[in-house]
């Protein structure tokens, strides 16, 4: 009964119309989008329980490692996981994305194009993110180096959020993803139902301005022009959820010691054209000082602080966007790892559950068989870890439940039977 009045709060928030449950076709052809403080998708909620998986577009370049992004969208699909998120860039090197300013490597491009068409295959949405803030796969780093190179006399890497050029290099590469034409599918990424959602960034971070206005400044002006270009998919800023520059003392003091990292959850996402919000959570990490049973009372303040924030203040759908439990802790075990995505899971549920803004988690993250020298310690292969895989599995049953009272609901609210 009480799970029948959840979907009836779920009914009145969203004031969507339309039939029963659409199939996994109609649910790769639809766009998600954002009403109220929900995603919806084909009139009906939607619920992204799913992964990172960053690898894709790289192993799905060489046709003798395309299998493995096969086979993980496979796993996913079996447990019910409905979004992955992953890079969409790799700058700088002949095996990158963009091995220049401009200049792209169409296979690398075509390994993008095989990851979306089987996403598609396997109903799988997916969030694009379009730099990183570190070092790997390039970043903004790299970004700096291209302007230092032409004759740009910039300092701090931080720069990347402030210089003209460098900015002109990063709006050029987002039109140049956001327009590409999949060789594969024929479909515009823009014009792409597949692709859920982009991120600006993978966990922007501005040290040198704590006071949040480079970061704050960025947003805004990256958000106008991704829109500009796109209108039809959802952005979020790929923030980590630390509070800061405006955010009274009281927000910041929920940040672990030392993160005041010019970045604000509430300023950072209330910025015009960023669609949903952001947190992820690490409190291994963040806290390594601390034991696992005081890293798992941190996380459950973290996110409650945070789903109060966008159900009171932000008034915008929270994705746990990164999460996980790494195997090299000392005295880790698999049920220490359950113990973390259960609670992050928890949160999840109960705030779906009444209606409230958290829409979704995304582990990190997924590999599949013989990748374990890709490993970080973070990775789950499905089934090879049966306790953890049946964590996921029963979220995504739960997160499905969700939607099929919703249905039953509006069916009564119709006098059906």
């Amino acid at each position: 009964m009480r799970l029948l009045r959840g979907a009836l709060a779920l009914l009145l928030l969203l004031c969507v119309h339309g039939g029963h449950l659409q199939g996994a076709q109609a649910g790769r052809d639809g766009f998600v989008k954002v009403q109220g403080t929900r995603f919806v998708l084909n009139g009906n909620p939607f619920f992204a329980n799913g992964f990172n998986a960053y690898w894709l577009m790289t192993f799905a370049s060489n046709p003798a490692q395309r299998s493995n992004v096969s086979s993980a969208l496979s796993q996913a699909a079996g447990s019910g996981l409905s979004v992955a998120r992953t890079w969409a860039f790799s700058d700088g090197g002949s095996n990158a994305l963009q091995y220049a300013p401009g200049q792209y490597n169409e296979n690398t491009f075509q390994g993008l194009d095989f990851v979306l068409s089987e996403a598609r295959k396997y109903g799988i949405k997916v969030i694009l993110s379009l730099v990183n803030n570190y070092d790997t796969f390039g970043g903004r780093k790299q970004y700096v180096n291209w302007a230092r190179g032409q004759g740009q006399n910039i300092g701090s890497d931080d720069e990347f959020f402030t210089n003209p050029v460098v900015k002109g290099f990063y709006k050029n590469h987002v039109k140049t993803v956001l327009t590409r034409v999949n060789k594969l599918t024929g479909v515009a990424y823009k014009d792409d139902p597949t692709i859920m959602a982009w991120e600006l960034m993978n966990e922007p971070r501005c040290p040198s301005d704590l006071s949040g206005r480079s970061i704050q400044s960025w947003i805004t002006e990256m958000a106008a022009h991704v829109k500009s270009i796109d209108g039809r998919h959802l952005l979020e800023a790929g923030l980590e959820g630390f509070y800061g520059g405006a955010a009274a003392s009281s927000r910041r003091n929920r940040n672990p010691s030392g993160y005041l990292l010019g970045t604000d959850f509430i300023a950072n996402n209330q910025a015009p054209g960023i669609d949903f919000a952001t947190v992820h959570s690490y409190p291994d990490q963040w806290l390594p000082g601390l034991d696992h049973a005081a890293q798992v009372a941190f996380l459950r303040r973290w996110l409650g602080a945070h789903v109060a924030d966008a159900r009171d203040v932000l008034r915008k759908p929270l994705l746990v966007a990164e999460f996980g439990e790494s195997s090299r802790d000392a005295g880790f075990s698999e049920a220490q790892r359950d113990e973390v995505f259960g609670e992050v899971y928890a949160a999840v549920y109960g705030s779906a559950r009444a209606g409230g803004p958290a829409a979704g988690a995304l582990f990190w993250q997924l590999m599949a068989d013989g990748m374990d020298s890709y490993g970080d310690g973070y990775e789950v292969v499905l089934g090879r870890q049966p306790s953890t895989t049946g964590v996921i599995a029963t979220q995504s049953r739960r997160l499905r439940g969700l939607v099929r009272a919703f249905v039953r609901a509006r069916k009564v609210g119709k006098g059906g039977n």
